[in-house]
């Protein structure tokens, strides 16, 4: 509580992020893929709360990242089963314009975006 902008480091690059509040170390390591360095953003909320958001390179099922960093923090396993299915069904909408997926379930093969039919004959 308390902070001010001015207290706060954050470098954002590629493959690598570091965080330091008053110049304490809260975050740093290279990142578990790689993002748009350009696109990274930073916010001080409430004085109390640094917002971090970053875009990644590869945004699909088959991309989903397992931790933020390449050895820490991990996502709990249900998490990650739910961003796969999320990203899943976004890929099966793009893939599939015109049909409605809003209220669909996946059950089955979805991990690493599910199976691939993209070289089967249409």
């Amino acid at each position: 509580p308390g902070t001010r902008a001015q207290d706060v480091q954050c470098g954002l690059q590629s493959r690598h992020v570091a965080l330091a509040v008053g110049g304490r170390e809260i975050l740093k390591g290279k990142l578990f893929d790689s993002t748009i360095a350009d696109e990274g953003t930073w916010t001080l909320e409430d004085r109390k709360m640094v917002r971090i958001v970053l875009t990644k390179t590869k945004r699909d099922a088959a991309n989903c990242w397992t931790s933020l960093l390449e050895s820490e923090y991990a996502a709990d396993p249900w998490v990650q089963d739910q961003m796969q299915r999320k990203l899943t069904l976004e890929r099966f909408q793009k893939e599939n314009p015109g049909f409605d997926f809003s209220g669909a379930e996946i059950s089955g093969n979805y991990t690493k975006g599910g199976p691939d039919f993209s070289n089967l004959e249409k």
